[in-house]
């Protein structure tokens, strides 16, 4: 991914000086995220088929970028991750999230719903937890929304775990907002295949570390049905504590909360 910051100043006749693919760096729509700070440019740069972000600064507060989706408003202070965050949501790309020894976690795809549901074939993962829509096209058209709203919005949720070694999709596991509580939600699944090898324990270490360095939480909370033994191990080892008994869609289950 290029960062191009030439559209900031752009006039309407310099717009179109350019080539409908290419900028002065030799970079293809695909390839490069735009960032202007200016609404005429913005739209014509939309309406050419690039990734454009708007700048805000003291000369351009009056500007409207109506359908530019993100917005940035100190160039040199933000790490490149930023940009690459931005460029790779308008381009549909999933974001890293992290790395342990053998697995690497990172957004959800359209495409990893096929893996959701072999993973969700068998009966006991469906036993403690919520089984996917029935229809595949709607479950895609969940995790479109997913993707859109969840990640887009808060910059976290359930994330996919692909195993290093054969970047197979093995689970899923993350941070939720569940409506009624106040903290970020631990959750995880993982392949019945692939259980008893310690990923379970692997991933959620690391996901709780980038909790507590990247999304600067201080504590995060886990509900476990109260018959879920083996899940209720595995958060005594992460060093979660029993808090109280709750009831979900009058189901029973245990909160659980770790601080970080």
């Amino acid at each position: 991914m290029r960062i191009n910051k030439t559209a900031a100043g752009f006039t309407d006749q310099d717009m179109h000086a350019y080539p409908a693919d290419k900028m002065e760096t030799g970079c293809s729509r695909e390839e490069m995220l735009v960032v202007t700070d200016q609404s005429q440019a913005a739209q014509l740069l939309l309406d050419e088929g690039w990734y454009v972000a708007a700048l805000y600064h003291e000369g351009n507060r009056q500007e409207s970028f109506p359908k530019v989706k993100y917005g940035l408003e100190d160039l040199f202070e933000l790490e490149y991750r930023a940009y690459d965050a931005a460029y790779r949501r308008l381009a549909g790309l999933p974001l890293d999230i992290l790395e342990t020894r053998r697995l690497k976690v990172r957004e959800g795809t359209v495409e990893d719903v096929e893996a959701y549901y072999e993973i969700y074939s068998d009966p006991s993962i469906t036993l403690y937890m919520e089984n996917l829509y029935e229809d595949k096209e709607v479950e895609r058209d969940y995790m479109r929304a997913y993707i859109d709203r969840i990640y887009g919005f808060y910059g976290y949720g359930l994330w996919s775990v692909i195993l290093k070694e054969t970047g197979r999709v093995i689970g899923r596991a993350g941070l939720s907002v569940r409506q009624g509580y106040e903290l970020p939600e631990l959750g995880f699944v993982i392949d019945v295949r692939y259980q008893k090898k310690g990923y379970g324990l692997e991933v959620c270490r690391a996901i709780l570390a980038y909790a507590k360095k990247e999304l600067v939480f201080e504590k995060v909370q886990a509900l476990v049905d109260k018959d879920n033994l083996i899940s209720k191990r595995l958060l005594g080892k992460l060093g979660f504590v029993f808090d109280r008994r709750v009831c979900v869609k009058e189901h029973g289950y245990e909160l659980f909360i770790k601080k970080l």
